[in-house]
């Protein structure tokens, strides 16, 4: 499982630093996957209100975002960090939260639904200097509204108020444990997941990414998938996003794993070869399965269609088989 850390503050080595850390070494502790951004270290520009995402469902602004969309959408806890700034968060991470309209566009206007939403949990940490009753109110709001348009439920804010000056998190008697209790929180209803990779050659990429997204939807949250292909064709990926749309899934931000990066993040209990009897030997230690299918990526629409409606027949038997 994956756990991405947003750590919104422009201080890199400061109090909310050193929060944020606590926590995903607790995450990293448990067996769960981590990644930190510090968000003021990427080219984020703030939203121009044009519309666009709501028109075409996509940012026209090409910058760090467009690599935070995937992040968001692979991750299955998102955990904000920022200090108090004027009752809210910092600048840096509220342009990403800004910009996070266009995944809000994508399920509310264009009405496609990223599976990932069904158990994807989210939570905040945060720093302020005061000691005021409603000092982490504002920032608790945005967050709500955040999670929601990323896809997340929003868990949580653990605030710890009267920390100003560097370091002065370290002097507090319980913040950092408390972070990594909270981390454990988040994490432990993960750890233990069903692991399957869906596995394809690089013309039938398409195969095991459809049959990736079906089973994250079937499965609930209680399965973690991966999908990976011996090459991808970029073309193709249009051609899918399309047939997926016309089921209501959003294929956008979603990645396909190389062989290499399969073997080295997923360590599958299950290996399905879509499209292909290929067994995959550096898989070896796994089970196997072969989904044999006519055709390639490369057939009509229409044939094209029949495809993934068995794909999604054979990935509903699946999820069933492993649910008894």
């Amino acid at each position: 499982m994956f756990v991405l850390g947003l750590q919104g503050s422009p201080r890199l080595k400061g109090n909310t630093s050193l929060l944020v850390s606590a926590f995903l070494e607790s995450a990293e502790g448990l067996g769960a996957r981590t990644l930190r951004v510090d968000v003021a270290r990427k080219t984020i520009s703030p939203c121009l209100g044009c519309g666009t995402c709501e028109r075409e469902g996509f940012c026209p602004i090409d910058d760090d975002m467009q690599e935070m969309y995937a992040l968001l959408w692979e991750a299955d806890v998102v955990v904000m960090a920022t200090p108090v700034f004027f009752y809210g968060p910092s600048a840096q991470l509220k342009a990403l939260i800004d910009r996070s309209q266009a995944l809000w566009a994508r399920r509310y206007v264009h009405n496609l639904s990223d599976p990932g939403r069904t158990w994807r949990r989210g939570c905040v940490l945060s720093v302020g200097a005061t000691k005021g009753k409603n000092l982490f109110d504002g920032i608790a709001l945005t967050a709500r509204y955040f999670f929601d348009a990323v896809g997340a439920r929003f868990e949580k804010t653990l605030g710890f108020r009267q920390v100003e000056r560097a370091g002065d998190i370290k002097n507090h008697p319980s913040a950092l444990a408390e972070a990594g209790a909270l981390a454990e929180h988040m994490v432990r209803p993960f750890m233990g997941r069903k692991r399957i990779l869906f596995v394809s050659s690089a013309e039938n990429a398409c195969f095991s990414r459809m049959a990736g997204a079906f089973a994250q939807r079937d499965g609930g949250g209680w399965l973690e998938v991966q999908s990976a292909a011996a090459g991808v064709d970029e073309p193709l990926g249009e051609i899918t996003d399309a047939l997926m749309r016309e089921k209501g899934l959003d294929m956008a931000f979603r990645k396909t794993l190389s062989l290499e990066e399969a073997d080295s993040e997923v360590r599958p209990e299950l290996v399905v070869s879509v499209g292909s009897d290929r067994r995959w030997g550096r898989f070896a230690d796994a089970g196997f399965q072969c989904w044999p299918l006519p055709g390639s990526c490369r057939q009509s629409m229409g044939a094209m269609r029949q495809v993934r409606d068995e794909i999604a027949n054979r990935v509903a038997a699946l999820v069933s088989s492993m649910a008894t």
